[in-house]
């Protein structure tokens, strides 16, 4: 590897974060912290504009080009797609859309359609105004250096990095998924064509290039003081509630088939060493953060890596941070006992199964990999080492095979988690899948035309959205009216309300049906 010194020419990197919900912006830190530790001569800062009033967008970014004058240009850009379950950006998308097509009562109907109109206002015009400050930053960088660059990367451009090539100001290195190796390669002077990237005008992406595997890397604790000395919005996240993200792995080796992670970030698990994620906690902990949201795709990926967890945990306990809490996705079928008793002692206060349903069956056909029989046992484990705070169970009703009977053994699943649990610690959260480029049910999706090829997965338009919040038929009209009952009689216990309904219905399976699915041969 050449060393550090090698970089063609001094660079000045001004990282970008483009507006978006508040939370911490771990992929732009550990971007910087690894280019510092290979580069630690390059003059880099991070400038987010989450933390930047709305009305002082595009002056507060100029103001920053001009001060700064970086030859490198970096964006972050986090968010496009809203079909979002619950507390969208602009209203709530699910019940607009429910209410527009599944409502009987007209004025609900105009509700609906009104808060979808403007949904989808709001949507595009944060689109646009994204792109302008994009196009915006990338003018005033070259006005002040003819030479200089601009990179838009983030979860955002690594679903939609071929609908947005249109988009982008010539010139445009879009990166997708990691950049760590793009970045060493882009300061060193190197061919880039290699990596999971391409140059808007000048190359195309290739087929398949999210799908493309990352380049495996091993990932030491940020350094939290040199973070702090190029981000003056630092503090922002410090002094409130925030749920800091760190991150203790990379990569998912499952094939659910509505998921993107998996794609994005690669099926190598890849474990950051324990100490390292230790010391970075640490340095997080000295300067008084007390939550800690683990950023994994998945916290226990599989069997696998349950002796990782239980080292970290053990680091975790053996460090002194006593009085910390943290959160994370857990498949909740990995949990052995000295898993979850190193779980409750080292201060885990919330978690979020991604069951999706409570039905063997469908568990099977969603590729999800899961043994509900197994999940339950866990959760029992879980309750007998003392855990007694929330669980988040995120269930996607409707998906590829649902049926009445389904629905009841999905209900019989959740009540038995209320019986280990408690009702009131068991918040089931009501998902309709928000259908994303790239995955398998994008090609389910395409193979049995409900969608045509060539659609925009950016669409906004009603006979866009209909198809991409996947609820069709002949279950789409049953769950949009018991989703609608739902939000009249209590909206802010909207998922126990969703279950109680559907009970009521539908009634309930015996459990031992619900945890069974037969192979037809």
């Amino acid at each position: 590897m050449p060393s550090p010194s090698s970089a063609a020419r001094p660079e000045r990197i001004l990282y970008v974060r483009l507006p978006c919900n508040p939370i911490f912006p771990i992929g732009v830190v550990y971007l910087a912290d690894h280019v510092h530790k290979l580069f630690p001569t390059i003059e880099q800062e991070i400038f987010d504009l989450g933390a930047v009033p709305p009305l002082d967008f595009y002056k507060a970014l100029e103001d920053k080009i001009i001060t700064f004058k970086p030859s490198l240009l970096v964006y972050s850009w986090r968010d496009i797609q809203i079909y979002a379950p619950v507390g969208g950006r602009a209203g709530n998308p699910l019940q607009n859309a429910f209410q527009l097509f599944y409502s009987e009562n007209p004025l609900e109907r105009v509700q609906g359609a009104l808060g979808g109109l403007r949904l989808a206002t709001d949507y595009y015009g944060e689109l646009w105004r994204n792109l302008g400050l994009i196009r915006r930053g990338y003018a005033m960088a070259r006005a002040h250096n003819r030479e200089a660059r601009v990179v838009v990367g983030g979860g955002a451009i690594s679903v939609f990095y071929e609908q947005l090539a249109s988009q982008l100001p010539q010139g445009t290195i879009v990166s997708v998924g990691e950049g760590e190796t793009l970045f060493e390669k882009l300061l060193r002077g190197e061919d880039i064509a290699s990596e999971r990237c391409y140059v808007v005008g000048r190359t195309r992406p290739r087929p398949g290039l999210v799908a493309e595997p990352p380049t495996p890397m091993v990932k030491t604790a940020c350094n939290y003081d040199y973070i702090g000395q190029i981000w003056p919005q630092f503090d922002y996240y410090l002094d409130g509630d925030f749920y800091i993200g760190v991150q203790t792995k990379r990569g998912c080796p499952h094939n659910c088939i509505y998921c993107i992670y998996t794609v994005v970030e690669g099926k190598q698990v890849r474990v950051n060493p324990a100490h390292e994620v230790v010391r970075e906690m640490r340095q997080l902990y000295d300067r008084g953060i007390r939550n800690f949201w683990f950023t994994d795709a998945q916290f226990v990926p599989s069997k696998k890596y349950i002796a990782d967890c239980i080292e970290l945990l053990g680091a975790i306990k053996a460090s002194g941070m006593q009085d910390i809490h943290w959160a994370a996705y857990i498949r909740a079928d990995n949990l052995p006992p000295e898993l979850t008793r190193l779980m409750v002692e080292t201060g885990m206060n919330y978690f979020e199964i991604g069951i999706t349903s409570g039905s063997q069956s469908l568990v099977r056909k969603m590729r999800l990999g899961y043994n509900l029989r197994t999940v339950l046992e866990n959760c029992r484990h879980l309750k007998t080492s003392g855990f007694n705070d929330l669980v988040s169970v995120n269930y996607s009703f409707n998906v590829i095979g649902e049926t009445h009977q389904t629905i009841r053994e999905t209900i019989a699943f959740h009540r038995e988690l209320e019986a280990i649990f408690g009702r009131d610690k068991v918040e089931p959260a009501i998902f309709f899948i928000g259908l994303q480029p790239h995955t398998g049910l994008e090609e389910y999706a395409l193979d049995n035309r409900i969608l045509k090829p060539g659609y925009d997965p950016m669409s906004m338009m009603p006979w866009t959205a209909s198809k991409m919040l996947w609820n069709p038929e002949p279950l789409g009209a049953f769950f949009g009216r018991v989703c609608l009952e739902a939000w009249r009689r209590d909206s802010n216990d909207f998922g126990r309300t969703v279950m109680d309904i559907l009970e009521t219905r539908l009634g309930r399976a015996a459990l031992a049906e619900a945890l069974s699915a037969p192979v037809a041969v």
